[in-house]
């Protein structure tokens, strides 16, 4: 459910924005995972990093962080397709092609490219269908490069406000751009963009900058004031770096876990049911739907 892939010796300052900037340091990711599947109050659970239908990864090379996360359609369950696989097989895919180096620190949809043209070239059948966000952070470059395609998505927090965030794809209410793969003889009937269609972008980030990477099962059921209260938990006056690995934690799941209750709120105004309403619906309440948060602070790169 929960777990921390890495930790520097000096994160404590870096959330303290102590540091001052200098060109010459390497930085990295610290992030946290937490997650909820949408059956988990029945008890069912995947293994690895996967939540429901929602998959992600964290990824570590020479020259790079990379981070990543995927919604399954579930609507292809409706099909005798389980969504969670497409998802799980793009995020492992990437990962691996991060691993491998085979991908450039200044293009997420490189990889993200690269990861959906193997799942088309796979001898092993797949079908369904996800949305993806990629955030790669630049060692030397002290730059995040992004792409996005759907409704998952960043945000960048500085000193208690969001300086950065990934714009939402939507065809139209509840319709994301989606990756997919369909079956032969319905390629022009599934509902399926280019990885190229992706939103772009790249940002300078600091020491301590705060980046919050998530499916739309957060987005759907917390606005930005109520992630930014809970993120205000990292702004500790007197932390010692032994404790930053239990803070991440606690506050990943922290945010996770109001989302998830949120979710099943029948009178609660969500995102969700607000932009419902902007449509001409009339719905209240949660989605209730999987979710997933890496939470990853900006930090000195230490081998």
């Amino acid at each position: 459910m929960l777990s921390v892939l890495s930790y520097g010796r000096i994160v404590a300052r870096a959330v303290l924005g102590g540091l001052s900037q200098t060109d010459g340091r390497d930085y990295s990711l610290i992030t946290a995972s937490c997650g909820f599947g949408k059956d988990f109050r029945k008890g069912i659970l995947k293994k690895g990093m996967c939540y429901g239908d929602d998959a992600c990864f964290i990824a570590r090379h020479k020259s790079a962080d990379v981070l990543g996360v995927a919604d399954g359609v579930g609507g292809w369950r409706d099909y005798g397709v389980d969504p969670s696989q497409f998802s799980a097989t793009l995020m492992r895919t990437c990962e691996r092609l991060v691993k491998e180096g085979r991908f450039t620190p200044s293009s997420p949809v490189g990889i993200l490219t690269s990861g959906y043209y193997e799942l088309l070239q796979n001898k092993v059948p797949l079908l369904g269908s996800s949305t993806a966000c990629i955030v790669v952070l630049d060692r030397q470059s002290h730059r995040i490069h992004t792409c996005n395609l759907g409704d998952s998505g960043f945000l960048v927090v500085r000193g208690g406000e969001v300086v950065h965030r990934s714009d939402e794809q939507q065809h139209y209410f509840n319709t994301p751009f989606q990756l997919s793969i369909a079956p032969p003889g319905a390629e022009g009937v599934v509902l399926s963009d280019s990885p190229e269609a992706a939103d772009s972008s790249s940002f300078d980030v600091q020491l301590g900058d705060i980046i919050l990477t998530a499916s739309d099962g957060l987005f759907d059921n917390m606005p930005d004031y109520m992630i930014l209260q809970e993120l205000k938990k990292l702004k500790v006056q007197k932390i010692v770096a032994i404790n930053v690995k239990l803070l991440g934690q606690q506050t990943a799941r922290s945010i996770a876990e109001q989302a998830h209750q949120l979710a099943y709120d029948p009178n609660y105004m969500s995102p969700f049911a607000q932009f419902a309403c902007d449509n001409g619906l009339n719905v209240r309440g949660g989605k209730p739907d999987d979710i997933t948060v890496l939470l990853s602070i900006v930090a000195e790169y230490t081998d």
